[in-house]
Formats: C-alpha cells, structure tokens, sequence
C-alpha cells in the first residue's frame, strides 16, 4: 500500500450486511458500489474546489472512480482473495478524462529544480511549490464520508430489495399464465 492509500473498515453496520446477503452478489456488489459513489461525491466536490486552475483540466479530471490507469495499477498491491470480493473506489485526478489528471501529483506535491526532458529537453526548470488539494479534500471529507455511507447504503439496500421482490413477483405472474 502507498503511502498516500488510506483504508476504512466500517464496524457497526451488521443489519445492512443481513440486509445485503438477502440480494444476489451482483446486486449487493452494484448497491456497494452505488453507495461508496454517493458518499465519496462530496471528497471529490471539495478537491476540485481546492485544486488550482489554469485551464480547468486539472480541476475537471477529478472523478470517483473504480479504474486505475496502466502505470497505477502496476503500483497498485495485489489483493487477497477475501479483498476482491469487496469494492474499491478511487478519488482523484483520473487520467481517463484527458490530459489534465496526468499531472495532479506534481501539482499536489511540487516539483525540485530540475533539467528538462522531451520537447524542452536541456532547458533548466525551477521547480514549482505543492499545492495540495487532494490531501486538505480528504482530511475535512473523510469522516463525513463515512457518517455519510450508512444511510446511503441503507436506503440503496431498500430500492434493490423492492426491485428485486417485483422482478419476482413479474416472473411469478408471468409463470402462472398471467
């Protein structure tokens, strides 16, 4: 795990875990899913409000995400065969949305002085100053998330159990001849 990863493990929420494991895993996986969305929403709200703007790219990359680009996922640590039945989210500046994610960490954590590669190749470049945006979003969201999630998923829980029983029911009328 980096040193930028930070887990959560939820006590206290047995009745929805009952509640889930009366779903179809694929069900209870798209609730997980659509619930952790929901409550990480507003971390990604604050990080685009923090992040600088030059061009907006950047500010607009910052997504809730499931996918890692090629080069994160190599970083990214193998899970066990418990962790990838559970569901991962990712807030951030994603590379999927253009060119602006691909250089949020450099903004996040600064630059040193260096020698420039590629097209300005030779050229001295002075560094830049961090200017966090990421880190400040997740100290002030990360427990509103949380507080957040249990009635998010409480109520997704409720919505697929009540699509579930009419899909059933569908099908039953539909067997019966009806």
């Amino acid at each position: 795990m980096s040193r930028n990863t930070v887990r959560f493990s939820i006590d206290g929420l047995a009745d929805l875990e009952k509640s889930l494991d009366n779903l179809s895993k694929a069900v209870g996986r798209n609730v997980l899913r659509r619930s952790l969305r929901a409550a990480a929403q507003p971390m990604a709200d604050k990080a685009r409000s923090l992040a600088p703007v030059d061009e907006g790219d950047l500010r607009d990359s910052i997504i809730v995400g499931s996918k890692l680009n090629g080069s994160e996922r190599k970083k990214h640590r193998k899970l066990t065969a418990e962790e990838r039945s559970s569901i991962e989210l990712f807030v951030g500046p994603s590379y999927l949305k253009g060119a602006g994610g691909r250089h949020g960490h450099l903004v996040e954590f600064g630059t040193a002085p260096h020698i420039n590669k590629g097209r300005f190749a030779g050229s001295e470049h002075p560094g830049t100053a961090p200017q966090p945006f990421m880190r400040p979003a997740f100290d002030t969201e990360a427990q509103p998330t949380i507080e957040r999630l249990k009635p998010i998923l409480a109520l997704e829980i409720e919505k697929a159990a009540k699509r579930t029983a009419a899909r059933a029911a569908r099908a039953a009328r539909k067997a019966a001849g009806g």
